[in-house]
């Protein structure tokens, strides 16, 4: 989309977005579990105010932006958690705000984000409509500034702030911080924040099975595409169409591969979550501890697990806790 700021997402930037982070939001904790007779530690960005990690992200993009921009709003994109963050932020800023909101996202989270403000505008995700495409006519309407979920600078840094707290929460215990982060993985922009935060560790992007062309990208060098006939998932944060280059400039560097997760075992990380964490996860934010409990990715004692949305309802919860697969 022609309006997609061009500067490159840094490390100085995300530590001055946790700069800004830190005076608006207390720490969420990071929790020590134990995982197949590992030691573990989970970053519960589940308890956000907006019950995800992304108010980091569209708190630093917000906050940057100049009255002018302020005036004529903002736009985002989103199937709900980077919506919530978006008007979250908008709200407390003064800034109007429009979200393009799939016609299948999840109603506790449309609803959400209209109760703080926001102005939800549908599109036809399973009928193919370009989400992308509804945002810029959007915008080429009213001069909104966009706020992309994750090919996006500022929210590139915002989201990295996470890192920044795991590697000061490790080292208030005695350690020297994480060896590696693994972290559920939809557009990037979390795992190419974590990376700017943490150059000394490595990081493990984690996709629902059939939407890891994240993984994919990794794999041959080149920024891959979900399939067309990619099979449904509960994932819904994590249904993005492709990276971005902006995201895949730092993945492609710092990630040496991705995993992918099946159905069965995110529901089993939401059980675990909740018996030995006491935290209600949503199924995309399940999948980073979904990769651990299933033994696809190495446990060490400094690996730092990103548990990053809580945005689920009742009735679709209650249905995983009582599953047995």
């Amino acid at each position: 989309m022609t309006t997609q700021p061009m500067r490159a997402p840094t490390s100085q930037g995300v530590a001055r977005a946790a700069a800004k982070i830190a005076e608006l939001l207390a720490q969420t904790p990071l929790l020590e579990t134990e995982v197949n007779g590992a030691k573990v530690w989970c970053k519960a960005d589940s308890l956000q105010p907006i019950g995800s990690f992304k108010i980091r992200g569209a708190w630093h993009r917000l906050s940057d932006l100049t009255e002018v921009e302020r005036q004529r709003g903002v736009v985002g994109v989103s199937s709900g958690n980077h919506a919530q963050g978006v008007a979250w932020a908008a709200q407390r800023l003064g800034i109007p705000a429009t979200i393009v909101m799939p016609v299948d996202a999840p109603a506790v989270k449309l609803a959400a984000t209209r109760a703080m403000g926001a102005n939800v505008v549908l599109y036809d995700r399973p009928g193919g409509e370009d989400r992308d495409a509804v945002a810029q006519r959007l915008i080429d309407q009213s001069g909104a500034t966009l706020v992309h979920a994750y090919g996006d600078p500022w929210v590139i840094e915002g989201q990295g702030s996470a890192g920044i707290e795991i590697a000061t929460q490790m080292q208030a215990r005695g350690l020297a911080g994480p060896t590696r982060i693994v972290a559920c993985c939809g557009g990037g922009g979390l795992t190419a924040g974590l990376a700017l935060a943490c150059p000394d560790a490595e990081i493990v992007p984690v996709e629902p099975e059939g939407w890891d062309d994240v993984a994919r990208s990794l794999a041959t060098g080149e920024i891959q595409r979900v399939a067309k006939d990619a099979p449904p998932t509960d994932c819904d944060a994590l249904q993005t169409p492709a990276t971005w280059p902006i995201n895949f400039a730092i993945l492609k560097q710092r990630c040496a591969y991705g995993l992918s997760v099946t159905p069965a075992e995110v529901r089993a990380a939401q059980r675990f979550a909740f018996a030995r964490l006491h935290l209600v996860l949503e199924p995309g934010g399940a999948a980073a501890l979904a990769a651990a409990l299933a033994g696809k990715v190495p446990l060490d004692g400094r690996t730092a697990i990103m548990l990053t949305g809580s945005n689920t309802d009742p009735a679709s919860f209650t249905k995983v806790l009582s599953s047995n697969d």
